[in-house]
């Protein structure tokens, strides 16, 4: 017969292995080390429109989050990526917040075209206005390659 410590001492290694087999997988799926990133150029307010950087090699990154004014949190918003000047199989963007960390935020997107588009959402904040990025990444016949754009999400 087994005593209830160690029933109690199963059920705690259970748990650890799951926490540590779900940061695994988590840390996994967040590296993208094969990924080639590539600064922003210069600012851009998202929730006003389009931004863009240039890739290299006459490519362009454009990337839009379509809102109606400032970006609220827990709100579906319409991502679109497109690759001016390359071709593009495949496109995701991955949101994080920037002074904490919020939880993986994968949406990848779907193409139409030579434009991928998709939804995506901001996790719930916890500060009344909070810094978020958004990282954005497409893969070529060259391999994978992003960058990423900063943005602020008000508190519904």
């Amino acid at each position: 017969m087994h005593s209830p410590q160690m029933r109690l001492l199963v059920i705690a290694t259970l748990i650890t292995l799951g926490l540590a087999l779900w940061y695994l997988l988590r840390y996994a799926l967040d590296a993208d080390t094969d990924v080639r990133w590539v600064p922003p150029t210069g600012t851009c307010d998202i929730s006003q429109g389009p931004c863009s950087t240039p890739l290299g090699d006459g490519k362009q990154l454009i990337f839009s989050m379509q809102s109606d004014g400032p970006i609220h949190a827990l709100t579906l918003l319409p991502l679109v990526v497109e690759l001016e000047g390359g071709s593009a199989t495949a496109a995701v963007v991955r949101f994080e917040g920037l002074d904490m960390d919020m939880g993986l935020h994968r949406f990848p997107l779907t193409a139409m075209g030579d434009i991928f588009q998709g939804e995506g959402q901001i996790a719930l904040c916890t500060e009344d206005i909070m810094d978020w990025r958004a990282r954005v990444i497409v893969d070529t016949p060259d391999g994978r390659v992003g960058s990423w754009f900063d943005f602020q999400v008000v508190k519904n």
